[in-house]
């Protein structure tokens, strides 16, 4: 891991933007874009014009190292290229934020009150891809929609397998257990996941260190105690379905805790758009999370 990286994730005032939409949450991406499906007529189309929307939001001047601290990728994204550079490298050489990419190939069946993520085959494989595309971490999701104990301790015993797999591959994982905002019992499944993330965080050898993607608490400060884990590099939030409005206003109750947003992020860009009107947006978008993340 780059040593200049890894210091800006610890230290950094930012948040992460997450541009990591796959195969089944592109067309709802799109939608929200303003772009409909009849506008593709193939994955390949549908594939082009996503790129384009990311390549949009990472070439405008509105999206910086002042606030944005790393990006999250799409596996595809990766292999593309922005302004004739590989999409890592515009981020980090001509924007100064760090890549990351989405590895988990999508949610298994709802079982035991959560969904833990499919088999992640050929994963040792798609981290050296990575590693050559001069990628930093990885970040791999799994979701929880009920206080169910057996289930969570699934959910959070895949996630560390797969994170050290991660690590003895040199990449920084960013583990990501989301809880369901619209959980009955959403912190009594906090509360347990809690207890299990720090289990697996006090097992890691010494000088270890994870990221974690949370659900923003229901609890304001409930996380802190896994912010200062010597094992923890940062911990971001998910927006999680929130309005953009409402995910600020919940992530400044929680200091320390930043944002890696992805739908509250594109709130409000449109394709059809000029670009002053495009920039200006998400401009306003991307100061208004830097300000919850930093309080």
């Amino acid at each position: 891991m780059d040593s200049k990286q890894t210091e800006r994730i610890r230290t950094g005032k930012g948040f992460l933007a997450a541009l990591d939409q796959s195969g089944g949450s592109t067309p709802k991406a799109l939608e929200h874009y303003g772009v409909s499906p009849d506008s593709y007529h193939n994955e390949d189309e549908m594939f082009d014009l996503v790129h384009q929307m990311r390549t949009r939001i990472v070439t405008s001047p509105a999206f910086t190292s002042e606030h944005i601290l790393g990006a999250i990728l799409f596996e595809q994204t990766m292999d593309r290229k922005v302004e004739g550079m590989y999409t890592a490298d515009y981020l980090w050489q001509k924007k100064g934020v760090v890549p990351f990419l989405k590895v988990d190939l999508g949610l298994a069946a709802l079982e035991g009150g959560v969904q833990l993520m499919k088999p992640i085959t050929g994963l040792d494989a798609l981290l050296k891809r990575a590693t050559e595309r001069n990628i930093f971490g990885t970040k791999m999701r799994s979701v929880i929609k009920q206080a169910t104990p057996d289930g969570i301790a699934a959910v959070v015993d895949q996630q560390f397998a797969y994170g050290k797999q991660i690590l003895d591959a040199g990449l920084m994982p960013i583990i990501e257990p989301e809880v369901d905002i619209n959980s009955a019992d959403k912190a009594q499944s906090e509360e347990l996941l809690k207890q299990n993330i720090l289990k697996h965080l006090d097992a890691l050898p010494v000088g270890t260190q994870v990221m974690l993607k949370l659900s923003i608490p229901t609890v304001d400060g409930f996380y802190t105690d896994l912010i200062q884990h010597p094992h923890i590099l940062r911990v971001v939030a998910l927006s999680g379905g929130y309005s953009q409005a409402e995910a600020d206003a919940r992530l400044a109750h929680n200091p320390g805790l930043i944002a890696s947003f992805s739908r509250a992020l594109a709130e409000g860009l449109f394709a059809n758009q000029t670009d002053a009107e495009f920039n200006a947006t998400l401009a306003k978008s991307i100061d208004e999370i830097y300000a919850a993340s930093i309080t």
